[in-house]
């Protein structure tokens, strides 16, 4: 085998695969120093230890930063990971960081370690935004927020939050697992930097945990050295995974929202369910901002109350055929959880439910499956209500 060829795994007999190769490598060795010297200097693409990069990785940060209009993307182990790298990169001791609550719950845990290390947090409800400048403060140096948001899918106007950040010069980071980049593209929208959980819909199987940052090109390399640093370089066969599934991404992103919007118009005119949440239903209080920065649908999840008690969203649940009973989201298969029971879990009680959550909240998120099954299914489940 010619060597010098073999050096590029993606195209390793000179025409390139259609499947990016799974670079199991943790290191590479050098055709000579002046190679060495080349790849150092950032004078050629090359690579040097896992940790630094991955062909395999390399290849989805690509695909992602495309999608999402942006110049580069860093991809590492989990959605948490990528907010930890970023709150890592740009924070220091006597910073403050403006929160929602109405984001993922393990946001808190990682908010207790920034206070531990001198970083100032303060938090306010998504249904607020509009008067987010009041909680400003004149060391506010990041604003971090969800929409839709997780679990209760509130709205929140990016380009409001934009104006918001520049009083104080406040990076925006923008967490757009929910909506997609299908949905809405928050770069263009105003954000500093894009976050995914990307083991949700941009995988969309099940099978994998990765995170994904994405921005410029100069935060892309503070970014990577965060991501060298601490070590949380995703590994090549979850990047082929999740290369898989960004394949059909479209496709699935799609039907997710269109099956979403079918089951919140069913659910919304049933008196089981109240609370409603979905951006895509006129009803709902972030329709109309939603509809000036989301496109070709809203996302793929809602939220609503079943019942009035916890043990009447609980039968509702058990008696679902089709749609599963289980956490994380965008994924082929329907998903329906109870957040105060599970997404939720380790948040304080206060904290679970002073935003909105109640015991009887669920949060449902449309696979890809036929339509009129999901219904179906919805229907029969309310009758033990």
């Amino acid at each position: 085998m010619n060597r010098q060829n073999a050096s590029d795994p993606l195209t390793p007999y000179g025409n390139r695969p259609m499947v990016t190769p799974i670079v199991n490598a943790v290191n590479y060795e050098y055709l000579d120093f002046e190679v060495l010297r080349q790849i150092t200097d950032g004078e050629v693409d090359g690579y040097t230890y896992h940790r630094d990069d991955n062909p395999t990785v390399r290849e989805v940060e690509t695909h992602v930063a495309r999608m999402e209009n942006a110049e580069d993307c860093v991809i590492c182990t989990s959605g948490m990971a990528a907010c930890s790298m970023v709150y890592l990169t740009y924070l220091k001791a006597g910073d403050n960081v403006l929160l929602f609550h109405d984001v993922y719950g393990a946001h808190y845990k990682v908010s207790l370690m920034l206070e531990r290390f001198g970083v100032e947090v303060t938090w306010i409800n998504a249904d607020e935004y509009e008067n987010a400048e009041s909680h400003l403060k004149p060391n506010t140096r990041m604003i971090v927020l969800e929409t839709p948001s997780n679990p209760l899918c509130k709205t929140v106007d990016i380009r409001h939050m934009r104006r918001v950040a520049d009083k104080v010069g406040a990076m925006l980071i923008v967490d757009n697992t929910f909506a997609t980049p299908r949905h809405q593209k928050p770069l263009e929208l105003g954000a500093d930097l894009v976050v995914h959980s990307a083991t949700k819909a941009l995988g969309g199987h099940n099978d994998l945990m990765a995170g994904a940052i994405a921005g410029s090109k100069d935060e892309y390399d503070k970014l990577w050295f965060t991501r060298q640093a601490i070590g949380c370089t995703l590994d090549a066969y979850s990047a082929s995974l999740l290369e898989r599934g960004l394949k059909t991404f479209n496709l699935r992103a799609d039907r997710m929202s269109e099956n979403a919007q079918a089951m919140a118009e069913y659910i919304v005119g049933q008196p089981q369910f109240s609370s409603v949440r979905y951006p895509g239903l006129e009803s709902d209080p972030g329709h109309a901002v939603a509809s000036t920065q989301m496109q070709g649908g809203f996302g793929g999840v809602l939220a609503f109350d079943v019942g009035e008690t916890e043990d009447d969203a609980k039968r509702f649940i058990d008696a679902l055929q089709r749609i599963y009973h289980a956490v994380s989201l965008g994924a082929t298969e329907t998903l329906i959880c109870i957040p105060y029971l599970t997404t939720m879990l380790y948040l304080p009680e206060e904290r679970r439910m002073g935003f909105g959550v109640k015991k009887n909240t669920v949060r449902l998120s449309a696979g890809i499956e036929d339509t009129d099954d999901l219904l179906k299914d919805l229907e029969q489940a309310r009758s033990v209500l």
